[in-house]
């Protein structure tokens, strides 16, 4: 194919050759370029101005980070819920658990400290999120303290409540012989007139009169610590130890039930009641050791008496009569 070109000449109703000029070739090659460089500049300001055209990748990265977002958001209301049940429950083990079983309280600033030293959330830094990321770590983390120092409350408070169980348990309560069973407080504790001598003399314990053979009852739960005569003026008689500085003596036994060593619980029979060793009569001397040293036993009877029933005996004990032993 030819690359001559004509135009036709109306003037001259002939075709002429057009004739190329070097300057207007290169003129198109320069306007050409200048086309294409304005051309691109366009597009470049129309995609930059335009909404961004989103891969399906993009768009579902895109969808998984709201939805992170939503979720953190759920889980920031969450620890808001837990937090104020955790106030409450904190708030009882201070105030009612704690104080019950005599504990100290646990200071606010141990539940609620922070996490001081090196920068534990340095790993969370530098992206779009890192705040609520990181705000949400620290939270998850002081929570998660908070919990396991009330956990170890809770634990404690169990231990204790076990304690305060096996001391309730322990601890002398009832009357050694059965009320139906008694004939009359013979005598309570404090100055008495000595039936032997006939002078005042101090009776550390309390004389129950009772026919002989009246089953005699531990007050307590305890171990068997003696069953023998062989302590001056109490004949046969048992010593139970109750643990937690408490024992209990049962004196002028007719005989025993239990061995020493025994285990015994509060409302067993360990013996009966009669007149061996420094005694007038039938009767049960009964005395309580706290710490070594002996105590009034008349506030120990709360466990199997009626008040009426307690100041009846209240009253007999505070006779300054003559006692049996």
């Amino acid at each position: 194919m030819s690359k001559v070109k004509y135009y036709y000449d109306s003037e001259t109703l002939s075709y002429k050759k057009i004739e190329r000029r070097k300057g207007r070739k290169l003129g198109i090659i320069l306007l050409s370029i200048l086309s294409s460089f304005l051309a691109g500049f366009i597009l470049l300001v129309i995609y930059l101005n335009i909404p961004q055209i989103e891969t399906p990748q993009e768009k579902a990265l895109k969808r998984e980070l709201q939805n992170m977002k939503l979720q953190y958001g759920l889980l920031n209301k969450k620890m808001d819920q837990i937090q104020e049940v955790l106030a409450n429950v904190e708030d009882r083990d201070n105030n009612i658990y704690r104080l019950y079983f005599e504990a100290n309280p646990i200071p606010e600033e141990q539940r609620k400290a922070g996490f001081g030293g090196i920068n534990r959330y340095k790993d969370l830094e530098g992206f779009d999120n890192s705040r609520l990321i990181i705000q949400t770590s620290k939270r998850m983390d002081i929570l998660t303290k908070q919990l396991v120092v009330q956990s170890k409350s809770l634990d404690e408070i169990a231990e204790l409540a076990k304690e305060k169980e096996s001391l309730l348990a322990a601890i002398p309560a009832i009357q050694p012989v059965k009320n139906e069973d008694l004939k009359r407080i013979a005598s309570g504790y404090g100055w008495r007139t000595d039936p032997f001598t006939k002078v005042k003399k101090f009776h550390y314990g309390m004389d129950f009169s009772a026919p002989r053979g009246t089953p005699v009852y531990a007050t307590g739960d305890g171990r068997v610590a003696r069953a023998d005569n062989r302590s001056t003026g109490y004949g046969n008689h048992i010593r139970i130890d109750h643990g937690y500085g408490y024992t209990s003596l049962y004196g002028h036994l007719y005989k025993y039930n239990v061995r020493r060593g025994q285990k015994v619980k509060r409302g067993d029979v360990i013996g009966f009641v009669g007149s061996t060793g420094r005694s007038e009569g039938p009767h049960l001397h009964y005395e309580i050791f706290k710490d070594d040293e002996r105590i009034n036993p008349i506030n120990f009877y709360y466990g199997n008496l009626s008040p009426e029933e307690f100041d009846q005996i209240l009253e007999k004990a505070q006779q300054e009569n003559q006692s049996l032993d």
